[in-house]
């Protein structure tokens, strides 16, 4: 049974407005901004049924889950939980980030380049001790997981917390370290939906990542400053073997009518969106879905990469799972559990699509380097392969990245083309039909 957990950030606060560090600090209140924004939420959650609803303590997150449930139909009570609390960063919260940057250099570089090594010397019972921030709030999610997870197997939860509680969650759930605390973006009122198979440390699934539409923000705002390209990676829309649940590879199966409907949603959902480059796989199914959202912006040219084509599934192409099973018996079940242990039957196998595509996605960041925005149209197997490369998780993560037809990803290169990116975003489907994804489970 999958339990579904839906991630949300409080509003913008008055110490959002003015860039001062939060943490622990209980003084910042949500602005009018932030208000309007949780009762966006709540207008985006409407029709998903939720068994608990848990929040921080915290005033500002406090206040959002408040909204949110007040503007729903038959909400459950509210449940507050220290374990959501804000990351604690005792010698900085109150001070502007400027100021902090100008104090602690070397601790600020540490926050923004090796955050699990950021350490603060504070007051305790023997004089003072030495406290690691990033460590200590993946400790709290940690526990906020086993403790909730066990207590609602099959359920929907909502939790309202912030932002670096929120990335901490999300990264424990799929196992990233400390270490990429920076590497996920969560935005104020940004949605996250996850799926899990059990508890903590069972297979999980992201099935979006901050989600921002709700809020008349197509995209998430890049960081201010950003030295290196944005890239938008779309999956394309359905075909008739999605639909029918059969295993596609490369055999150059068209979009069928619903996946030209998806995407032309996603040309109008970017439609206000500059792009300066689009490339998409050669073959026929993504290159259709780049062309028609493309229609909206007539001045570029479309680049073909044969290195973005999608997973060779070998003898499996052309089948429904319950042919494969008979046929290569316990084989389906492996690939499900252990990816990067199979070899497709005079097929690929991950190792060999990880080369492949990373080699893509590489050139084409490093081709434009520069601060610009490039539209990348691709398939299931190839974009999950680069939200894991981009999340610093290798082949036995595969599954851990959900990829709907049509769905938009968002990921910057903040501090340049050679520096670790940012996933800002993450299966967007919004322009489908709504929070969750709804489209064709498919085969793959």
């Amino acid at each position: 049974m999958t339990t579904r957990v839906i991630l949300v950030r409080h509003g913008e606060s008055s110490y959002n407005v003015d860039r001062r560090v939060q943490g622990h600090c209980d003084l910042s209140l949500l602005t009018q901004t932030g208000e309007s924004m949780a009762v966006q939420v709540a207008s985006a959650l409407r029709g998903i049924s939720f068994d608990a609803v848990y929040s921080s303590p915290l005033q500002r997150a406090k206040q959002t889950a408040d909204l949110i449930l007040a503007n729903l139909e038959n909400a459950p009570t509210l449940q507050t939980t220290d374990d959501l609390k804000e990351i604690s960063l005792p010698l900085w919260e109150g001070m502007l980030f400027s100021e902090v940057e100008s104090k602690f250099p070397d601790e600020y570089r540490d926050w923004l380049g090796q955050p699990h090594l950021l350490k603060m010397t504070v007051p305790s019972e023997q004089g003072a001790e030495d406290f690691f921030p990033v460590q200590a709030i993946y400790a709290q999610a940690q526990n906020f997981w086993q403790f909730v997870l066990p207590e609602h197997i099959g359920q929907t939860i909502l939790v309202v917390a912030h932002s670096g509680i929120n990335r901490s969650l999300i990264n424990t759930a799929i196992g990233l370290p400390p270490e990429a605390y920076q590497q996920i973006q969560v935005s104020n009122c940004g949605i996250s939906v996850l799926n899990f198979s059990g508890e903590l440390g069972q297979p999980v699934q992201i099935e979006s990542l901050n989600i921002t539409s709700h809020l008349g923000e197509t995209l998430p705002k890049s960081r201010p400053n950003r030295q290196g390209p944005r890239l938008l990676l779309v999956r394309h829309g359905e075909t008739d073997w999605n639909r029918q649940g059969r295993f596609q590879g490369q055999i150059d199966v068209p979009l069928n009518e619903n996946g030209r409907s998806q995407a032309h949603q996603a040309a109008e959902f970017l439609k206000s969106v500059p792009i300066d480059f689009a490339i998409s796989s050669s073959m026929l199914r993504p290159k259709e879905t780049a062309e028609i959202i493309l229609k909206h912006h007539p001045h570029l040219s479309l680049d073909l990469r044969d290195d973005l084509r999608e997973i060779s599934h070998g003898l499996w192409e052309g089948k429904l799972e319950a042919e494969i099973e008979s046929s290569y018996p316990g084989l389906l079940h492996q690939w499900q559990q252990h990816p990067e242990t199979v070899q497709m039957p005079q097929g690929e196998n991950l190792q060999q699509i990880w080369e492949r595509a990373i080699a893509g996605w590489r050139a084409i960041v490093e081709s434009h380097s520069n601060p610009c925005t490039i539209l990348v149209v691709a398939h299931d197997a190839i974009n999950k392969a680069i939200l894991c490369h981009v999340a610093g998780l290798g082949a036995e993560s595969f599954w851990n990245f959900k990829q709907g037809n049509g769905a938009v990803s968002v990921i910057d290169y903040q501090q340049g083309a050679d520096a670790l990116p940012t996933l800002q975003a993450m299966n967007i489907t919004t322009h489908l039909g709504g929070v969750l994804d709804k489209t064709a489970a498919g085969a793959l």
